[in-house]
């Protein structure tokens, strides 16, 4: 098994920096504000031939309003899941009451606690930690984590005391990567936690409350999953802060690293301009998508009907987008979406021959013929699958590159109904034939013509 390393301090003293250098990415936000990171978040390291997981966790110890308390839940959710903590203190600050009360606590720990004293960039490392070792823990660290000065020393002489964890087996069949997208406070959050059967990420009534992309694996019915719980997407003039400003593209990075996106919409009012502009950014990422339409419950019949008109309205252009009705407070639906999540999977990632796709391809064109172009029909010859996420079916023939679009959606509408894809769009791509003699002059003399001429005249007879 791999060691689990859990990050956890107060405020601003550089978890999400050190995060992202474990984990040698840019997953967690950093910025020089208190209280960015709200939720946990995983990572995954590794030291050599080492593998590690990181947690990332929200500051403890200093209010930051009405989220304190379920921040401080989720950093202890860390604490219990972890097999070692960091435990980080700014180096500049020296010490304060809320390390001192923080340090209380993880003293009674079972658990090794590395002191890991940050931001000794331009310090020298002894006197900038000379203060800490008041707060009763051997294991003392000066590093500058923005930097990545003494972090490898660092994990490495955190992990010495674990074995080696052994090569995991490929299991069969890979992770589906999920994003739940949406605007703020459609319940976005808490219906990652319904997935998962457990308060995972925070949930507070204010708009905004998950500011960064949570990645949560789960594994339900032999299947693995990868949740990504994504920040709400405002409309661009309403979004204002810096923060909120990254939130947005690490939701934008989300959709492009997603196989599935959830979009989450309020049935209270329906899915608003926003939500259309979100649902043309997946599709324009070619991303498979379920409408999860939350809130359903306390509704009125009548008011359903009306949601229910308005929606099929709205996706008239695309019929095959699966809408799941949920609850996400209650669970009403929400187990269902598994299910369309993993047909919108399998549906990106189609599985067919070149020999079935081509001959649908000659049953589409003797159904409905390539219009003329010009004195000359097009001829498609054959097709066959160019890749997944969204599935490309590239079709082969002669003067193909002028087919007007009406003929590409037809083909694509037709082979989306014929391979019943659902819950993804389809690219329908052309490729021309190549005249090897196109451009160049004709290599026969005209005595040589005449000869096959005759040639061709004798063998005629």
């Amino acid at each position: 098994m791999k060691p689990v390393i859990a990050l956890v301090g107060r405020p601003n003293v550089g978890k999400s920096t050190l995060f992202n250098q474990l984990t040698r990415s840019r997953d967690a936000l950093v910025a020089e504000l208190p209280g960015l990171t709200r939720d946990r978040k995983y990572g995954h390291g590794r030291l050599g031939e080492r593998p590690f997981m990181v947690i990332d966790t929200g500051g403890i110890g200093e209010g930051l309003e009405g989220v304190v308390a379920p921040i401080t839940d989720q950093a202890r959710a860390a604490l219990e899941e972890a097999d070692l903590v960091f435990f980080l203190v700014d180096g500049r600050a020296g010490i304060n009451s809320a390390d001192e009360e923080l340090a209380a606590q993880l003293r009674v720990l079972d658990k090794p606690v590395h002191l890991v004293v940050n931001k000794t960039d331009g310090l020298d490392p002894e006197v900038a930690s000379a203060d800490f070792h008041a707060l009763g823990f051997p294991r003392l660290h000066a590093i500058a984590a923005a930097h990545g000065r003494g972090v490898r020393g660092l994990i490495e002489e955190s992990l010495a005391d674990f074995p080696v964890a052994e090569p995991e087996s490929a299991e069969e069949g890979e992770e589906t990567r999920v994003a739940i997208l949406g605007r703020p406070n459609v319940g976005k959050s808490t219906l990652l936690n319904r997935m998962l059967g457990e308060e995972r990420v925070v949930v507070y009534d204010e708009a905004g409350t998950t500011r960064d992309a949570i990645h949560v694996p789960l594994e339900r019915a032999g299947r693995r999953y990868l949740l990504i719980d994504t920040a709400g997407v405002r409309r661009r003039g309403r979004v204002f802060e810096a923060v909120e400003k990254f939130s947005v593209i690490k939701a934008m990075q989300a959709v492009e690293a997603a196989e599935v996106v959830v979009l989450v919409v309020d049935a209270r009012e329906g899915m608003t301009d926003q939500d259309q502009h979100l649902l043309a950014h997946v599709l324009e990422a070619g991303r498979s998508v379920v409408v999860a339409l939350n809130k359903w419950d306390g509704l009125s019949q009548d008011f359903r009907l009306r949601v229910r008109q308005q929606l099929g309205e709205q996706l008239g252009f695309a019929p095959w987008i699966r809408v799941q009705f949920t609850s996400a407070l209650h669970g009403t639906g929400v187990g269902d979406l598994y299910e369309l999540i993993d047909r919108a999977k399998a549906s990106a990632f189609p599985k067919v021959s070149t020999g079935r796709l081509t001959r649908l391809l000659e049953d589409l064109v003797s159904e409905h013929s390539p219009p003329m172009i010009g004195r000359h029909r097009p001829k498609l010859r054959y097709a066959h699958i160019g890749g997944g996420n969204p599935p490309r079916i590239v079709i082969h023939g002669n003067k193909v590159e002028a087919l007007p679009d009406g003929y590409r959606r037809y083909l694509e509408n037709r082979f989306r109904q014929l391979l019943e894809l659902e819950g993804t769009p389809v690219r329908v791509e052309f490729k021309s034939g190549r005249n090897p003699w196109e451009g160049k002059s004709n290599p026969l003399t005209p005595r040589q013509r005449k000869r096959r001429k005759r040639l061709l005249r004798h063998n005629r007879r």
